[in-house]
């Protein structure tokens, strides 16, 4: 769909679509109300009149497969498929291989860009900008400001020209500026570094809405010479139409809602944050560069697009899920001894992945594991749990009900300390530090996983629930005052016959897997919370004697969990009427996608 409005017009077509007339306000009120209806699966929202800013917000554009499915359909995976499977079988070239791959070449020459005279971007042209007409979100109550929460990030390398087109969250700060939220691995932090040290300000254009296949090539982690804009132009399924400005050095997406021109200045930094973020935490206050933004271009009839995050599963989860779907036919020609490779949404991403790999010979799975942990964003990957078997990376239980019955923990457990890390994850000694783990389940079952549990637990300890086969989740006392309680745990003759036990706050995590994988994987750093009943150094490698206990309680120095506030609900709660009054998102749908 080349921009929001067919998108807009089909979701409504097929009842996908709510809006909402009521006044309601974008600071906490609207992200409570959006957040119930992406956790129940409902719509998505339309929101005609929020309280501040001048222009409607709609959320949720992809908060379900099916209306990734409406905006993308099953082309984009097919074009990835056959590109593939041309790249194993092209060489050498033969007539009838060039013939039986003309459809694909076709495909291949509507993919790039197109420069057109005028868009509708440029219909209004703002100068000087009011970013106060935007109706940015506050979305959790420590937040420190309204947010610019779906900013489509445009930068060019000022030295190659190569271009990068990234989701950076965006506070902002006043009428003109914003922070820019570039991380550490992020192509548009990589372009400003090269801009700062040549001490020249780098010109950045945010782009908000625009074709879905838009939205979904910035979030989407491509290796860094490739570019946003040429995966954008495959999902669309033509050339990404361009508009030329006088505002900018930059071209122009024709069919975005708007785009915000300026420069991020070099050795300028500001406070930013906190945000209750993906991770399901608040992520704290940090200096971060600043956005100057010199005008604004937008539709005359322009819709602001946001999105909610906090804990999983929220919209960027779905996002995340058809990323890798599609991407994944990719990993065997970039990394030919990987089968399969699943990062899991509920932990953030990063904080656990999990893969299938080739072990021709012996230890050739941990040459596989190197090479996933050096590329792109996946070096950012805390835990990778790594398998030979042909098994369903998705079916978390059973994928560690495989490995602990096969992990031999003197020989098949790797921590790696002193690494950098994700900038979100606050696990480790200080921000964007801290430690990774591989963890190999390779071969024939090496032990019967034990599944009931009926030994006699500490008298520290307040019960104990089976995760799955050989996982034991044992709640412990609050970290603060029992630091060695996982310690102790470990070599306790109870739980010596579970190869994996979890001490947690509380039981929670035994009762389903996107729990698990939350509570457990953004609570524990490796280096610092894996304990086990021995340990001994061989040949420089640490070699642990199971029991491996995760300490996975909540620790002083820890963000918060990101909550509503008592009075947002409150107010959502009487309002909810008013908001739905024909149609209540929520009827006949039960239960919560949310943790």
């Amino acid at each position: 769909m080349r921009s929001l409005r067919p998108f807009l017009d089909a979701l409504r077509a097929r009842g996908d679509l709510l809006e909402v007339e009521a006044p309601v306000d974008p600071a906490l009120e609207l992200p409570e109300i959006h957040r119930r209806v992406a956790a129940a699966g409902g719509p998505a929202l339309f929101f005609r009149r929020p309280t501040s800013g001048a222009f409607p917000v709609v959320t949720n554009l992809f908060g379900s497969p099916e209306r990734i499915d409406l905006a993308f359909g099953p082309r984009p995976e097919r074009f990835v498929r056959e590109v593939v499977g041309l790249a194993k079988t092209i060489l050498p070239p033969t007539l009838g291989k060039l013939w039986g791959a003309r459809r694909l070449a076709l495909d291949a020459l509507r993919v790039g860009l197109v420069t057109r005279p005028s868009g509708p971007v440029l219909d209004v042209v703002e100068r000087p900008p009011r970013l106060d007409t935007l109706p940015a979100l506050t979305l959790w109550p420590e937040d420190g400001g309204p947010f610019v929460t779906l900013p489509l990030v445009y930068t060019e390398h000022p030295e190659t020209g190569q271009h990068n087109l990234g989701v950076y969250r965006m506070q902002i700060h006043g009428p003109t500026t914003t922070g820019m939220h570039w991380q550490i691995g992020k192509g548009g932090g990589f372009h400003y570094a090269a801009a700062e040290a040549r001490g020249e300000a780098l010109p950045a254009t945010v782009f908000l809405g625009g074709p879905p296949a838009l939205i979904l090539a910035a979030i989407a982690p491509l290796p860094e010479p490739v570019g946003e804009l040429l995966l954008a132009s495959l999902l669309l399924g033509e050339r990404l139409p361009m508009v030329r400005s006088p505002l900018s050095p930059h071209r122009l997406v024709a069919e975005a809602e708007f785009a915000l021109i300026g420069r991020v200045p070099p050795r300028v930094r500001r406070p930013e944050g906190p945000f209750g973020d993906h991770y399901g935490y608040y992520s704290l206050r940090h200096d971060y560069p600043v956005f100057e933004v010199e005008a604004i271009a937008r539709r005359r009839d322009a819709i602001y697009p946001a999105t909610v995050v906090g804990k999983p599963r929220q919209e960027d989860f779905y996002i995340g899920d058809y990323l890798q779907a599609l991407l994944a036919p990719l990993f065997p020609l970039v990394m030919p001894t990987v089968r399969d490779l699943w990062s899991y949404g509920e932990t953030g991403f990063h904080s656990l992945a999990a893969a299938v790999v080739a072990d021709r010979y012996p230890r050739e799975a941990m040459a596989s594991a190197f090479r996933i942990l050096g590329e792109g964003q996946l070096s950012l990957t805390k835990v990778l749990l790594v398998t030979d078997a042909p098994l369903d990376l998705t079916d978390f239980p059973g994928l560690l009900e495989h490995l602990l019955a096969r992990v031999q923990w003197e020989t098949d457990l790797f921590v790696i300390a002193n690494l950098s890390m994700d900038t979100l994850d606050y696990t480790g000694p200080e921000v964007n530090r801290g430690s990774k783990a591989i963890l190999l389940g390779l071969g024939e079952a090496v032990r019967e996983l034990p599944r009931a549990f009926s030994g006699d637990l500490p008298a520290d300890c307040a019960g104990a629930a089976v995760f799955c086969g050989g996982c034991l989740v044992v709640a412990g006392r609050p970290y603060a005052e029992d630091p060695e309680q996982a310690a102790r745990l470990a070599r306790h003759p109870a739980v010596a016959a579970w190869p994996l036990v979890v001490l947690a706050d509380d039981l929670a995590p035994a009762a389903s897997a996107p729990r698990f994988l939350w509570q457990v994987f953004t609570r524990f750093e490796p280096a610092a919370d894996l304990h086990a009943a021995a340990v001994e150094v061989r040949r420089h490698h640490l070699c642990y004697r199971g029991p491996i206990v995760i300490d996975a309680r909540m620790k002083p120095s820890y963000p918060k969990e990101v909550e509503p506030a008592p009075e947002t609900v409150a107010l959502v709660d009487r309002r909810w009427r008013e908001y739905f009054p024909d149609r209540d998102p929520l009827d006949g749908r039960r239960g919560s996608r949310a943790i």
